[in-house]
């Protein structure tokens, strides 16, 4: 399948920690990144996203529909959370979610909407799924069964310039306290 244009959703992960994690169980890090990205890859298929690319241990995954989005994320950050990792430590994955405009150049999507998701993605924490301002708009009236949101107000984010109005999903399974936001 190729990468969808025009109005798409854009989801971006990061496992928090992950430079710690890796020096902490060495060798044993390889099968958990490994499974890190089998139960995105399992739900992604699930959701009908594209996955755009991998570094590390970030991953980069487009959706036409911002529902399908966000169910994506809940399930991502539910199958995370029920997951037995090594040590009993906790692989803690922070999600960004924003809808904008799909531009491809040489195969891969580039523009402001890219690096805002991001940036959206970077404020988080390890277990949070945040929304822009722009996907949550497109949500009303669509949000699945029990999930909802909190909002977190405006915030200045690297790089970008005006401050973005953010949101946490919520809903069973989640978790719900987190510190304050990674933002300027």
């Amino acid at each position: 399948m190729g990468l969808p244009t025009g109005t798409v959703t854009f989801c971006m992960t990061d496992i928090e920690g992950s430079t710690r994690l890796v020096a902490e169980l060495g060798e044993a890090y390889g099968p958990v990144l490994q499974r890190h990205r089998e139960i995105l890859r399992v739900e992604l298929v699930r959701e009908a996203g594209v996955e755009v690319e991998t570094e590390g241990d970030a991953f980069f995954c487009v959706f036409v529909s911002p529902v399908a989005a966000l169910r994506w994320a809940v399930a991502v950050q539910r199958c995370l959370a029920a997951q037995a990792w090594p040590g009993g430590r906790r692989v803690g994955v922070r999600i960004g979610l924003h809808t904008g405009e799909g531009t491809l150049v040489g195969g891969g999507y580039v523009g402001m909407d890219v690096h805002r998701t991001a940036r959206v993605c970077a404020a988080g924490h390890g277990g949070q799924i945040l929304l822009t301002e722009a996907a949550h708009a497109l949500l009303q009236g669509r949000w699945p069964d029990r999930i909802g949101d909190l909002p977190l107000g405006a915030h200045r984010l690297k790089d970008l310039l005006a401050p973005e109005l953010l949101h946490q999903v919520t809903g069973p399974g989640l978790a719900t306290r987190f510190p304050p936001l990674r933002s300027l």
